[in-house]
């Protein structure tokens, strides 16, 4: 029966291991996209581009979907730009069409200020990541607000190498002015991924002005390449230090069992105030941090074209940020400011206290494991700049941890090999006292007592290194430092390591060395005298159990784990060869009694 069951779990395990590239191909296609115009003029910065600033919107084949937009041929588009980024506005809503973070020399990656890994492709590194390439509205435009929305088409006023300004009269009644000032490339009190936004209201009646809540486009993300499925498009926001973020999945069919059973939900509001909002993809954000809270975060996904040689459309996010207007005294003003950073999700950039004051490095979603997360991603890159290969430093990053924590590992490892010794008389007294819990546990307890041994002991050292794991499993769900990065055979250590495709399943080279480690490591490795059969049993799907978790994500993943796994194999040798020179105590059951048919152990 035990066999039989074994067999059965682990064609489960392998079922829903297939099923992980499966389920996915199986998604019932779609209504067509809508088609794309793409006008004359477009930038070259931007060849892929099929969509450009907005005036009407298409029909998505949902009515739980925000609509793709088009843009008219006749926009006006202003560049400011910088070394990092490339910011086009558009007069249709006097906002952010879209923004392009510059791609220098890739011969020149690994000098400072290069940022060859912000490319939209890996095989095009000319080419660079547009923020908000194809979107329902331009950033930082207002969002179903007619006659100040992206349909309306503004006044440039004025524009400079770093600063434009545009105006608009709402209703003949209220002049609107937006001035968007993009900081310099040095890193100082701004950051050059950063631009400064003031919306003025001014009442040009002689009587007041009551005017609806308006709601700030942060942008549209989209799935980055077509295995991404989705798992990090969000949107985020900070109320008062409570970080938390709608995912898209949120906004998607759910229910288990009928159990809670709903259909997609067109939009989301969360109420606030909130310090920050943004939309996040895997690797890149925007930021919108205003100088008054905002009231609220709504969001929506966005039905946008299938990646090529596909069917599906491919399913963004997007998020505005809603502010209650006071009603305006006559020829007084009212104003919206605050700062936009549109860029990477870089920790370190992000932690700058100097330029960003209200907790943005929350937008790396570290979650519960946040303080392993920062730790590592903080160690990593310092260790980076030292050594320029990103797979060798994660590979130091781990040594460095292993030979930090070694002092209490060993301690555990040798009394896990302690307990080995007795595990004839836990033996006896489980047999002995089989009938009566309590005498059992109260024996086993004395016999810890002893031999000097805490129990707990033996599981330590597959304890520790769990936190670490969650820690860098979920740092790496946002590190944009890893994009791209290459490492032996693995051409992007922020994707899996596929080196061939077999009939269509991928063959991911570091998940089964780490599963291969696994196993010599559970050889090598005691286990602890508590463990029961079942527990045993569980413990040898582990290695397939964890290769799974790690074949679909970043192969960084697998790397630390299997550099971790190699550094426990070659310190549990060396403590099997250790010598346990401590007197063992003579053993005794309950009330110091020795116990029967049990043969103490010897002296050495």
């Amino acid at each position: 029966m035990d066999k039989k069951n074994t067999t059965i779990g682990v064609l489960l395990l392998l079922a829903a291991f297939v099923s992980l590239y499966l389920v996915p191909k199986g998604t019932p296609p779609a209504q067509p996209a809508p088609e794309l115009i793409k006008p004359a003029g477009a930038s070259p910065l931007t060849p892929n581009r099929a969509t450009q600033p907005v005036s009407v919107p298409t029909s998505p084949s949902d009515a739980a979907f925000a609509a793709v937009v088009k843009e008219g041929a006749d926009a006006g588009i202003t560049t400011l730009a910088n070394d990092f980024i490339e910011v086009r506005f558009s007069d249709f809503g006097g906002a952010i069409r879209d923004v392009a973070l510059v791609v220098r020399d890739p011969a020149k990656k690994n000098q400072p200020g290069v940022h060859y890994v912000y490319s939209v492709t890996k095989d095009k590194p000319g080419e660079p990541y547009v923020f908000n390439r194809l979107h329902a509205d331009p950033v930082l435009a207002f969002v179903d607000f007619p006659g100040l929305d992206r349909g309306t088409r503004y006044q440039l006023v004025s524009s400079s190498a770093t600063e434009v300004v545009y105006r608009a009269v709402f209703e003949n009644r209220i002049e609107v002015t937006r001035r968007y000032v993009l900081s310099s490339s040095k890193v100082g009190t701004t950051d050059p991924y950063q631009l400064r936004h003031e919306t003025t209201f001014r009442n040009l009646t002689a009587q007041a002005a009551a005017l609806p809540h308006a709601l700030l486009s942060l942008g549209t993300t989209e799935p980055l390449t077509v295995k991404d499925f989705g798992a990090y498009l969000a949107t985020g926001r900070n109320a008062n230090g409570s970080i938390d973020f709608t995912k898209r999945s949120s906004l998607e069919a759910g229910g288990f069992l009928g159990i809670g059973a709903h259909g997609p939900i067109p939009s989301l509001e969360t109420a606030g105030p909130f310090l920050w909002t943004s939309v996040n993809s895997q690797f890149f954000t925007s930021i919108f941090t205003p100088d008054q809270p905002a009231a609220g975060l709504v969001t929506r996904r966005v039905e946008l074209p299938p990646f090529p040689d596909m069917v599906v459309p491919a399913v963004g996010i997007t998020g505005a940020a809603r502010f209650d207007l006071p009603a305006i005294a006559p020829q007084a003003e009212a104003k919206i400011a605050g700062n936009l950073y549109v860029g990477p999700k870089e920790y370190r950039r992000l932690a700058n206290t100097d330029v960003f004051k209200a907790d943005e490095d929350g937008v790396m979603q570290f979650g519960l494991w946040r303080f392993f997360s920062r730790l590592l991603l903080t160690l990593m890159t310092w260790i980076h700049s030292y050594v320029p290969n990103w797979g060798l430093a994660i590979i130091l990053t781990t040594l460095t941890l292993k030979v930090v924590t070694l002092p209490l590992t060993l301690k555990a490892s040798k009394s896990m090999k302690r307990m080995q010794k007795f595990q004839p008389e836990i033996q006896a007294i489980r047999e002995k006292y089989k009938d009566n819990p309590q005498k059992m546990q109260s024996a086993m307890m004395e016999l810890y007592k002893v031999h000097k041994v805490n129990p707990m002991g033996g599981c330590l050292p597959m304890l520790i290194p769990l936190p670490f794991f969650f820690g860098f499993f979920t740092m790496l769900q946002s590190a944009s430092e890893l994009r791209f990065a290459e490492f032996l055979w693995a051409k992007d250590l922020s994707a899996p390591d596929t080196v061939l495709t077999i009939y269509g399943f991928p063959l991911n080279i570091l998940p089964l060395l780490l599963g291969a480690t696994m196993l010599v490591q559970m050889r090598v490795v005691p286990q602890p005298a508590t463990v029961d059969n079942t527990q045993a049993k569980i413990m040898k799907f582990m290695p397939l159990i964890f290769m799974a978790v790690c074949y679909t994500y970043s192969c960084a993943l697998s790397l630390y784990s299997t550099v971790n796994g190699l550094f426990m194999i070659v310190q549990q040798l060396f403590i099997n060869r250790m010598k346990d020179d401590e007197t063992v105590a003579v053993t005794a059951g309950p009330g110091g009694k020795p116990l029967k048919n049990v043969t103490p152990p010897r002296k050495k």
